[in-house]
């Protein structure tokens, strides 16, 4: 199945040189390029893509606005953020948004086809050590992230007793090979333990079960152990 992308950049040539790269990819096909956030939001409501590449700082609207327009009323379209920087707070801003990860604009050519494969998957692009600062920087925020609601603590009640574990696991930057080690169990059984804790939870990715893990207290910032 070939995966249909929109590139939105207010510089030509990082739009023209993504969607090159991109377009060589036999999986991949960019179905329309944006040069704003409004042009952006404009093309997912009429391509339908299953990733849209979005630049956080754009004219008449940032990609922030547009992230959280796409999020709210297409849910197919998974979104990748574009930054100049490592982690900044328009990457938290991001994900509290919808954002499913993101991708720094120098990144090399098979990372960026790799990033918007594992989007397209239903998976988050956030490494590891990418959530462990997500962590620290959550703990500095204490919770004053943008939009910040604390979840239902009911929602945690539905989740076994392998399932939670795998949550405060992943909460603390665990990958899934981590977290089988950890559970003494298969790559595969925690896949579906990660699987069941979105649906349960009614979470879009990893990146936003970390997030629900520390906002409904499931997990503590600094607490030890699964």
């Amino acid at each position: 199945m070939t995966i249909r992308v929109v590139v939105a950049d207010d510089q030509e040539l990082v739009r023209a040189g993504f969607g090159m790269i991109l377009d060589a990819q036999p999986d991949i096909e960019v179905v329309a390029e944006a040069a704003n956030g409004a042009e952006a939001v404009e093309a997912v409501r009429e391509h339908a893509p299953d990733v849209l590449l979005l630049d956080v700082r754009m004219p008449v609207m940032d990609g922030l606005e547009a992230a959280r327009q796409v999020c709210a009323d297409h849910p197919g379209t998974k979104v990748i953020m574009l930054t100049t920087f490592d982690v900044d707070d328009y990457v938290y801003d991001a994900l509290y948004a919808g954002a499913s990860g993101f991708l720094l604009k120098d990144v090399r050519r098979d990372d960026l086809a790799h990033g918007v494969r594992t989007v397209a998957s239903g998976d988050a692009l956030l490494a590891p050590s990418v959530t462990r600062r997500l962590i620290a920087e959550f703990a500095a925020r204490k919770g004053s992230a943008p939009q910040a609601v604390r979840p239902p603590s009911r929602l945690l009640e539905q989740l076994t007793g392998r399932e939670t574990e795998t949550l405060r696991l992943l909460a603390r930057g665990h990958s899934n090979a981590e977290i089988a080690a950890e559970l003494v169990v298969s790559e595969h059984t925690v896949k579906t333990h990660v699987s069941n804790v979105l649906s349960k939870l009614r979470l879009r990715d990893r990146v936003h079960a970390v997030v629900f893990a520390y906002e409904s207290g499931a997990v503590v910032v600094g607490e030890d152990g699964p």
